[in-house]
């Protein structure tokens, strides 16, 4: 599977969106809502078909399905990176190699983007939140068509004190080089090149 997107979360939406532009010296494009979950985003794309996120619960609507995903209902504290998203080409042709959190399947739409995703029924992912969620772009993937950044992601760094578990489920699910896992306290750490030189998101 490859690597579709970055998640970074905050309280607001404009939080999590100011710790990624502050983070990376660029501006991020718009997003919209995601009325079953009650979130709402803003998207910025990076190079080699990647995209960034920033996400955060919308006030303004009442979700259609709770747990939230990305663990939303219990975040708190200030913004930073909280996940990473995976691109399957089939997601029911592979579902049988994903673990049993990502064995429930949900439909998404946002506008005229639609898609797939596994969400586990509590919104928690495994390893802290390190695992990561595996969607399906039913069409083109959205990535090329966002504000572009000038920014290239070098490395994905997954911290954990279950290092070797976290890696082994890791490998199962993507050989990309860009991904490191190491021992350390739960956390995620992106590397980037931007415009402006090298810089740091977590």
């Amino acid at each position: 599977m490859k690597l579709d997107h970055l998640a970074v979360a905050g309280a607001t939406l404009d939080e999590a969106v100011a710790h990624v532009e502050k983070a990376l010296g660029v501006s991020m494009g718009p997003g919209g809502q995601h009325p079953r979950y009650g979130t709402h985003n803003r998207l910025i794309g990076l190079e080699g078909g990647l995209y960034l996120e920033a996400i955060a619960v919308d006030p303004s609507v009442d979700p259609q399905d709770q747990p939230r995903w990305f663990d939303l209902d219990r975040f708190e504290g200030p913004a930073r990176l909280i996940n990473w998203i995976l691109r399957a080409d089939d997601l029911m042709a592979e579902q049988a190699q994903l673990p049993d959190h990502a064995q429930r399947v949900v439909e998404m739409q946002r506008g005229d983007l639609q898609w797939l995703m596994t969400v586990p029924s509590d919104g928690i992912l495994p390893f802290d939140n390190l695992c990561p969620a595996v969607l399906q772009w039913l069409g083109t993937p959205p990535a090329g068509s966002m504000t572009p950044s000038g920014c290239s992601l070098d490395r994905l760094i997954l911290s954990h004190p279950e290092v070797t578990e976290l890696g082994k489920r890791v490998e199962v699910l993507t050989r990309d080089a860009r991904i490191v896992v190491e021992a350390g306290a739960p956390g995620l750490r992106a590397e980037f090149t931007t415009p402006s030189g090298p810089r740091v998101l977590t």
